[in-house]
């Protein structure tokens, strides 16, 4: 899709929608703290648009759990970021709804209950978030095992700096092992002390 398999397209759309709901459920929060309608607006402006994408991040995570070669530490990592990503994306699917459904109907009971869910929703995309980061950095998902291996045997081999780099890398090297006593800010003249 768009050039990408799908566990690029995954990883190129997922980003955006959690970073959509996360600023909605501010929004909500200011909006409902300052009494200003722009912050209200916003929020369920970034609320439609974060449901939207955040599906569609759904979608190709679990076309993507397809795509992929991977054991069983990865296979149980999956399931429960799948569960995270969906239980997420109900919460967050549930409040559009009774806020479209209700309108400007909503009671304060209403709206509190709603703010509490939204919370919900926003702790369960950080921890989906987490699995995810999880899935790439320790376990290497979406990595075919013909590249991992290669990559592994290119990093057992080692490597050489070109001319000037590693003279470049044992100056900055050299400079951290400096006291950390006394020092000047940059462009301060020299002096005794």
């Amino acid at each position: 899709m768009f050039g990408y398999d799908w566990p690029r397209f995954h990883a190129a759309v997922n980003d955006l929608p959690a970073a959509l709901l996360f600023v909605t459920v501010l929004f909500d929060f200011a909006g409902w703290l300052t009494k200003r309608e722009s912050l209200k607006a916003a929020a369920i402006w970034t609320l439609w648009a974060g449901v939207i994408g955040g599906w569609i991040a759904v979608i190709a995570g679990l076309q993507a759990e397809e795509a992929i070669e991977h054991g069983e530490a990865i296979h149980e990592l999956m399931e429960t970021h799948e569960t995270l990503a969906l239980t997420t994306m109900g919460i967050f699917t549930a409040v559009l709804a009774w806020k479209l459904f209700r309108r400007a109907k909503l009671t304060s009971r209403e709206e509190a209950g709603l703010r509490l869910l939204s919370v919900a929703g926003f702790v369960t995309i950080i921890w989906t978030g987490v699995l995810g980061g999880k899935l790439v950095f320790e376990h290497a998902a979406g990595i075919p095992n013909a590249m991992m291996k290669a990559e592994l045997e290119n990093r057992e081999a080692g490597h050489q700096h070109e001319a000037g780099e590693a003279d470049e890398e044992e100056r900055e090297h050299a400079d951290s092992a400096k006291a950390a006593g006394h020092t000047h800010a940059p462009g301060t003249p020299p002096h005794d002390h």
